[in-house]
C-alpha cells in the first residue's frame, strides 16, 4: 500500500501547486467554493430529512434523489459559468497584451464570480440549517444578502 501511496501524493501536490500556479488567487476561493458546496448538499439533505420526520404522511418531504440530482447539476453548472468567466479573463488579458495595454489585474471576472457563488452556498446553507431546526440569526441572512447585492450592483456598473 506505501508503494501506491506515496507516487499518488506527489501526483495529487504537483497538480495542486500547479493549479495553484496558475489560477492565483482564485485557486483557494474555488478551493472554499467547493467545500461550501459539498455543506450546502450535506445540510440540504439534513433539512430535508428534517422535515421528512416532521411531516410523516406527506410525500412531498423528504429525501428526493430527483432534487438531489438537480443540486448536483446546478453545482456543475455553476463551475461550468466560473469557467466562462476565466475564459473571459484570459482573453481580456490576451487582448490587452496585443494591444500593449498593461492588465495590472489578471482575475476579475472569475474570482467576481466565484464570490458570488460562495456567498449563495453560504446564504443556502444558513437556509438549510433553519429547515433543519437551528436558529439562524436573521441579521446574518441579511448581510449575506446585502454583500451578494453589493457585488451585483458593482458588476451591473461594468459596461
Amino acid at each position: 500500500m506505501e508503494r501506491y501511496l506515496r507516487p499518488i501524493q506527489l501526483l495529487l501536490s504537483a497538480v495542486i501547486a500547479w493549479l495553484s500556479n496558475r489560477l492565483g488567487i482564485l485557486f483557494p476561493v474555488l478551493c472554499v467554493l467547493c467545500f461550501l458546496m459539498i455543506v450546502d448538499y450535506i445540510t440540504g439533505m439534513t433539512a430535508s430529512k428534517r422535515e421528512a420526520l416532521d411531516h410523516p404522511d406527506d410525500p412531498g418531504y423528504g429525501w428526493n434523489s430527483r432534487k438531489g440530482a438537480k443540486g448536483i447539476l446546478k453545482k456543475m453548472a455553476y463551475v461550468c459559468v466560473i469557467a466562462c468567466a476565466m475564459v473571459l479573463d484570459y482573453m481580456i488579458a490576451l487582448l490587452a497584451g496585443q494591444l500593449g495595454l498593461d492588465m495590472p489585474k489578471r482575475v476579475f471576472f472569475g474570482l467576481l464570480v466565484a464570490v458570488w457563488y460562495i456567498l449563495n452556498e453560504m446564504l443556502s446553507i444558513a437556509e438549510n440549517a433553519g429547515r433543519a431546526g437551528a436558529d439562524v440569526p436573521e441579521w446574518l441572512l441579511r448581510y449575506i444578502a446585502v454583500l451578494k447585492k453589493k457585488i451585483d450592483d458593482k458588476s451591473d456598473g461594468v459596461e
